[in-house]
Formats: structure tokens, sequence, C-alpha cells
């Protein structure tokens, strides 16, 4: 399916570099929904500079634009019976997510309710309601809503927590609701709207996953992935009556999203490998099946047609900005139904990361995608992801490409902590052995130097922003800049200050600030800013309902009294991160320019 070996990719002879805007001007498409009639697609794209709702026919042709929003549009899903489609949006990246339906060309708010957060859930079969959670209540737990398209939102299940409606079942009679009590452990219910009555699905001890939960097409069973009594989430299907497990996938491997055709002829899954997507699909008996090739890369998105008889998806890889592609089943023509701009930059210039290993401070082997210019000993940025309970993947990155047409090296590295290496890696650095998943940078950057590697400097966004200024803290003398994006300076305050419904599930990772309060201090980089020693820049959306504007605030300030290099940048129309494309054209040649003066000066 895919090649890991040295980067590839040819990079034209260049006497002029291409400038960021055209790197920040490559768009994409992603996040397809049927037609009811199966002709014709919608999905979303970035190519007005904001994330808007287009259609396209599955044959081809020219894609029409169908909202005109200045707000991104996050979601969106067609009526299973009629043309209208649900969308959700929300504002200045609030992620307070209202629902709307559009219908002959018309929008129409269902929820009306702009300071509560609404997730939502699916039609019922016949199109005439939709169901959702939302914080409409209190504004912290989930409650579960149905809601005619005609109508006013009606609450069925009041409930504390965070919870997510996965879809209602074929006969429409019950919903599929799934709990979250961490990012690492949630359970599975079948709710009645009628009764307000639910059932647990998914009695366990200890930690478990329970994703992608979809019904049968008979609404006996249900096909999910978990990771219940394993290291790896596994494809299985539920018996409703016993609720035994039957699992269709060994324990190698995240199988990270199932779907289920409307006949019930196919089920079809995605499974992460290296970081990497496979797709892996089974007949209605649970019978794997040969499937269509596709380009090596990641996707994810998956749907089937009505007729069941094609499979759309988002599929993106190093060298691939996102774009919706369609499979004839079972294993027919792969093609690509939407073709997003890569502002004229040639596709074989961008380059393919290898993947590596290196060791750690206990032996532990890290994996981590290496982008290579062509020049030897580059100038380095270690660019750590988010989570901390996510991964690094081989997917299209403007920004990265840039930079190593640039002359940067990036890498990439997956640190404990991160999904994909199985349940044991994900919890090495929850609490107390936090600053495990720290060394594990260090260690990136003293197997760089003994590779060539000089310069370098540390990059991220998030949690990634934490462990920025963790590194910088912990380990000043390995670093020449760091680049710190809607980042934590602050555990205690972060906790303190992030959405209420985000602290309970955040605590089972970082600690409590009942019980580990004193612990959470002496980690925070706030309490260390003294050993910034580089230039940093800090950059941060003013509406960040996550990361709250106060992270960034205090830690300019820190390093401004104790005499430190800082450039800040705050956006007042942002959240938790730059959604807009006027922003990331002010941000992200501005952080180019503060790397160049830093690791690219001589000297």
């Amino acid at each position: 399916m895919y090649a890991l070996g040295p980067a590839t990719g040819v990079r034209e002879e260049e006497t002029v570099a291409r400038p960021f805007h055209r790197y920040l001007k490559i768009r994409s498409s992603y996040g397809a929904s049927w037609s009811p009639d199966g002709r014709s697609l919608s999905f979303l794209t970035d190519v007005t500079g904001v994330p808007q709702l287009w259609e396209v026919g599955v044959e081809g042709g020219w894609p029409e634009q169908r909202t005109f929003f200045e707000e991104r549009v996050v979601r969106a899903e067609y009526s299973p019976v009629d043309g209208r489609i649900v969308f959700a949006m929300d504002a200045g990246g609030n992620e307070r997510m209202q629902l709307f339906v559009l219908e002959g060309g018309e929008e129409r708010d269902l929820t009306r309710m702009p300071q509560a957060i609404h997730n939502f859930g699916g039609f019922s079969p016949d199109g005439s309601c939709i169901a959702y959670t939302a914080t409409r209540r209190n504004g912290t737990d989930f409650d579960v809503y149905v809601q005619r398209l005609d109508g006013e939102p009606e609450m069925v299940w009041e409930v504390s927590g965070y919870h997510g409606v996965a879809g209602f079942s074929p006969d429409g009679g019950v919903l599929l609701v799934s709990r979250h009590h961490s990012n690492v452990d949630g359970d599975l219910y079948l709710l009645d709207p009628g009764d307000g009555k639910a059932r647990l699905l998914t009695p366990h001890e200890g930690e478990a996953r329970f994703v992608s939960p979809v019904f049968s097409a008979g609404g006996r069973s249900i096909y999910l992935a978990t990771d219940l009594g394993a290291e790896f989430l596994r494809l299985a299907r539920l018996d409703l009556e016993t609720l035994d497990l039957e699992y269709l996938t060994p324990d190698e491997w995240d199988v990270e999203e199932v779907e289920v055709a409307r006949d019930g002829r196919y089920v079809a899954a995605v499974r992460n490998v290296e970081g990497y997507s496979e797709l892996l699909l089974f007949d209605g008996e649970g019978k794997k099946v040969a499937g269509s090739v596709l380009p090596g890369g990641v996707f994810g998105g998956i749907a089937f047609s009505p007729g069941s008889d094609h499979l759309a998806l988002t599929l993106t890889g190093p060298d691939r900005t996102p774009d919706v592609w369609v499979a004839e089943l079972p294993d027919g023509e792969v093609r690509r139904v939407t073709r997003s701009s890569l502002a004229g930059i040639p596709r074989e210039s961008f380059v393919r990361p290898r993947l590596v290993r290196y060791t750690s401070f206990d032996g532990r082997e890290i994996p981590a995608f290496f982008y290579e210019p062509k020049e030897d000993g580059a100038p380095v940025i270690v660019n750590v992801h988010g989570g901390p309970e996510s991964q690094a993947h081989p997917a299209f990155a403007p920004v990265t490409q840039y930079f190593v047409h640039r002359g940067y090296a990036v890498f990439a590295p997956n640190v404990r902590g991160s999904t994909g290496y199985g349940k044991t890696y994900t919890r090495l650095d929850d609490v107390e052995r936090r600053m495990d998943s720290v060394a594990d940078l260090a260690h990136a950057a003293y197997w760089l130097r003994e590779n060539g590697h000089e310069k370098m400097a540390v990059m991220g966004g998030s949690y990634g922003g934490f462990m920025v200024l963790a590194a910088l803290t912990e380990y000043p003398e390995l670093w020449d800049a760091g680049v710190d994006i809607v980042g934590i300076a602050n555990l205690v305050t972060f906790l303190e200050n992030t959405g209420s419904y985000r602290r309970a599930l955040r605590e089972r990772e970082y600690g409590s600030l009942e019980r580990d309060r004193e612990f959470l201090e002496s980690i925070s980089p706030i309490y260390k800013a003294e050993r910034i020693r580089v230039p940093l820049m800090v950059i941060h959306g003013k509406n960040d309902p996550r990361v709250p504007v106060g992270e960034a605030e205090q830690i300019v300030a820190r390093v401004e009294e104790n005499g430190g290099v800082v450039e800040y940048l705050l956006y007042e129309d942002e959240g938790h991160g730059l959604a807009r494309l006027k922003n990331r054209l002010d941000a992200y040649p501005r952080i180019a320019a503060f790397l160049d003066r830093h690791l690219m000066a001589d000297g």
C-alpha cells in the first residue's frame, strides 16, 4: 500500500523561493455526504478562505457553492429522503456550534441558542427529525435532544457529562448514544427517546474506548472499534441482545472509523498502520473481501452511497492535498471527485517523509516522521502534535512543505502519550509521568544533532504548545527558538478556565486540581519561565474556549519581565487555532521570518 523508506519527491532547481502565501492558498476539500438519489455529494472546502458547503455531481463537473458565510461551516449532512442539508457553524472560533437547515437555497437556524454548544448526531431514517447533544440546560452538560425540522428542540435525556449521538436505529425507534468519561474511556447506551430510558451496552472495568459505533442494517447489532481487553482498537460486532462482542480484526493497529452500508451489504473500516490509512472491507456476514486499492496516504470520512455500490472518503497524503474520492465497490475504480488547487505549485516538489525511530532515555523507541530538504545538516523544526491523545500523521501540511522548500527539515515525533501505538504507550505520559514525554523531545534533539543538525526550534499547538514551553524550560540548552501556538503555560489555570465540560475529561490525563495541584504547579512552564533563554513566539486566538487566551498572556508577561525575547500575535476573531485565511496569511509568514532570524542567520 505504501513504502516506508527514504524521503521521495523530486525537487526542481530554483533560483527564487516561492512566497509563503502560495502554500497557504493551497485548498482542501473534505467531509462528503451523499444526496438521497446518489447523484451528487455535498462537501466542505476552504476555497473562499473559510470552509463553506459546496456540492458536486458524482460524475464530476463544476461544483456549486451552497453557503456564503464569513464564519466556518464545520459539518454538513444530507437528509436521507430529500434535498435538505443540516450543517453546523460557530462564531469567531468559539466552538459554540449552532445547527442550521439549508432548504431551497435558504438557511434557517434550528437551534437559536448561540451561548450553547450543539453536536449534531444525524437524521432519523424518514428525514423528519434530527438528534443531537447540547449544553442548552446549564452550559456544561450535554443532554440529548430530538428536533423535528419544522419544530422546536425537545430534550429526551437529561444527563450529566459529555455525550454524543451516534445515530438513529434503522427503524428510527431508538438512539445510539456515546458517553465520554475521558479521552481513553467511554460507554455506549441505547436510548428510547419516547420515555427517556437508557440501556448500558458496554459494562466494563478499567478503561476502554468504544469508537465509531454504527447500527447494522437490521438493527440487531452494532459495529464499532474497541480496545476493551486489548492494546489496540479492534473492529467488533456487538450483539444487542446478549451484549457479546465478536472481533473481526486482530489486536494490532487501531481501527479508527467504521461505516455500514444502508442495505447491510458491506461494512467498511479504516485502520491506522504507522500513521498511514488502510481500508478494510467486509461483507454483511463479517467476512473480509477484497476492496479497491487506494493511493497511499491518510483517509477518513467514509460514507456509503444510498445504493451501497460506492464509498466516498476524504484522502490526503504528504504530497496530496485533501480531496473527496469515490471508490466503486467492492474492488472497482477509484477516482477523485474534487480537485483542490495546489496554488500553481508542482505536486512533484512536495516531499514525503521517512519514518524513523530514535531511542529515548529509558531505551524506548520513539517513532517520528522526518521531512528533509536536499541540503545536509539543515536547521530543524521539531513540530509537536497536540492532544496529547493524538498522533502525527503523514497528511498534507502546507506549512511543513513550505519550510522544507525554504531549506528547513521538519521532524514530527510521536512521543509517548500519542495514540496509534497501543493503550500502554498512550498512558505513558499520564499525570506524574508527564515530563517523560518532554524528555522524548530532548532525545529527539540529541538524535538530530548526532545526525548532523545543529540548529533547531521547537513548535507546536494546543498541548503541543505546552510541550514547546516545557521543552524550553526543562532543556533550555537544546533549542535556538520556540513557537507556541494556542498553548498551555499553566496547567492549574488552564484547568480552572477551560470550557466547563472539558475540565473533567482533561483531569483524567493531566491530574486533578483537588489532588494534584502541587504537582501540576511543579511542571507548569510558567513557574520556570526564567529558564527560557531563546527567542519565543506566542500566537493565540482571543475566543479560544479550550486553552483560554490568559495562558498566552501569562507566559508573554513573564518572559518580558525576565528580559527575554518574545513576540506575541493575538487574533481577535479566532478561537483554538487559525481558521481564517487572512490570519494565516499574517501569522505564518511572521513565524517564518522569526525562524529565519534565529535559525538561518549566520553566527
